[in-house]
């Protein structure tokens, strides 16, 4: 048993599970946290009697959850279903929707009149990108790595038939195996749950194409994704672990190679033996440590994920022609709306959306009769759009293209409405920029590129969560917190 006190700043979904297996491990554990309530992005709103999933709607790779809580010493405190069909996609100015199956022969249905011999090309795609799932999770993914070249090593040892991919971008790697426009937009929509665009990630992140399609499959929460952070937060308080809220970490007291307290806006100390961070690891590092390598100026260089800009409508009646997850994007426009939306160079008038109808899944999350819509819009982050005073015009706009595209008049049966702005989401959460899901994953970024999750000058400071290794999304923050208390546990002698 360990009997050395761990502080976790931060109680995202990273916060939480760490705080848990190092509770397994004989800490005692105590979390700090800036916003009112736990689970970072993984959060929930309430409003009229509806009840909203804030952010993620689904996951993937669900052996995750089997891992921690196997290596928490816990039960599984939630369940989760299987979501089949994963999406359903409509373009502007078509009534036509294509219903995404995990099914390759009601896929095939969905596609052979536009894309011959979709069902051949599909099984070779997948093909290659299972291959690289594989090699890329035992090889990367699973991995801590103590320097950039212990990274570069491990990435030669990755077979060359590879190499490709880490040059070429997800649109063009699909472009190489599908002459479709249609079926090359809704299979490179996997990129956007990365916070980027097709055209500026690399191909390697077409292994997310296979967790969908083949793998592991999508995945929701019975009663809501916020089930997750209940559960574990149910866990944390038979564990004895102590949160405290509405603490932001402003300051920090060091001597030597290690971190004695940190200090937060109120003056006040929390000091601890080892410290787990779990805000964003580049600017945690430039705002509180006050690194030069991460000042705003510097970071402001570096490629940030898009923003949210999210509503939350309680709508009268049930709204037809949607499923639990919906992609409603534009015409034909696809490449350069993909490549203006960064820097703020398209109309938000007719933007690209997703849509969640949670009261599919989780009929308690709405009134009887009534439908519960989680809409996202990626938009540019605070650097390229940092005024915002037309938030109001474009919910409009988006809630009378919706109202078109289902046939139901959403404003006229509106009974909530709530509209955040990336503003909003840098307030609430700590978010660099409004940045919905951090630092981007160009390869530059990525492995032994991203912020370490051992802090560079002080032994006793580790780093998890979607801003470190191995990167953004549910399962890659578990992965995260496994590899941050993996380095804890050999590394804890040396401090």
């Amino acid at each position: 048993m360990s009997g050395k006190k761990a502080l976790i700043v931060g109680t995202g979904l990273g916060g939480l599970a760490t705080a848990l297996r190092l509770s397994r491990r004989g800490y005692d554990v105590e979390m700090v946290e800036m916003y009112k309530q736990a689970g970072g992005r993984l959060n929930q709103l309430r409003s009229e009697g509806f009840t909203f999933d804030m952010a993620p709607t689904f996951f993937s790779m669900s052996y995750h959850f089997d891992e921690f809580v196997r290596d928490a010493g816990i039960e599984m405190p939630f369940s989760f279903v299987k979501i089949d069909p994963l999406y359903n996609v409509n373009f502007r100015g078509s009534d036509r929707r294509f219903i995404i199956y995990r099914d390759l022969e009601k896929l095939t249905r969905q596609f052979e009149d536009i894309e011959p011999g979709f069902r051949e090309r599909m099984e070779r795609f997948l093909d290659a990108s299972g291959k690289l799932f594989f090699d890329i999770e035992k090889g990367v993914l699973s991995k801590n790595f103590r320097s950039l070249p212990d990274f570069i090593l491990q990435m030669t040892k990755l077979p060359l038939k590879h190499l490709p991919l880490v040059l070429r971008s997800v649109w063009g790697e699909l472009s190489r195996h599908f002459t479709s426009y249609e079926v090359r937009v809704i299979f490179s929509l996997v990129s956007f749950f990365l916070g980027a665009t097709p055209f500026d990630t690399p191909a390697v992140y077409t292994i997310l194409s296979y967790t969908e399609m083949v793998h592991d499959g999508y995945h929701n929460v019975e009663g809501g994704m916020y089930r997750i952070v209940e559960g574990l937060l149910r866990e944390a308080d038979r564990a004895g672990i102590k949160i405290h809220y509405n603490v932001m970490i402003t300051d920090f007291d060091a001597s030597g190679k290690r971190n004695r307290a940190f200090i937060d806006a109120s003056g006040k100390r929390w000091e601890a033996d080892i410290f787990v961070v779990n805000a964003d690891a580049a600017m945690f590092r430039g705002r509180v440590f006050r690194r030069s390598g991460f000042s705003d100026e510097r970071l402001d260089r570096m490629q940030w994920t898009l923003a949210p800009f999210t509503m939350y409508l309680g709508v009268k009646g049930r709204v037809e022609n949607i499923h639990h997850h919906n992609y409603f994007l534009g015409e034909r426009d696809y490449e350069q709306y993909s490549r203006g939306i960064f820097r703020n160079r398209v109309s938000l008038e007719k933007p690209y959306y997703y849509v969640n109808a949670n009261a599919i899944f989780n009929p308690e999350s709405a009134p009887e009769g009534c439908e519960n819509l989680f809409i996202l819009v990626p938009v540019p982050d605070l650097r390229f759009k940092p005024d915002w005073s037309d938030r109001e015009q474009i919910a409009d706009a988006v809630i009378k293209d919706l109202s078109q595209r289902t046939g139901h008049n959403i404003e006229a049966n509106l009974l909530t409405r709530v509209v955040l702005d990336p503003v909003a989401w840098q307030n609430m959460f700590g978010l660099y920029r409004g940045s919905g899901l951090g630092l981007g994953h160009k390869m530059t970024q990525v492995g032994g590129f991203r912020p370490s999750n051992r802090d560079e000058r002080y032994s006793n400071v580790w780093y998890t969560g979607a801003s470190t290794v191995p990167g953004t999304g549910l399962p890659m923050v578990m992965i995260s917190s496994k590899l941050t208390v993996q380095r804890i546990d050999d590394e804890i002698d040396s401090i």
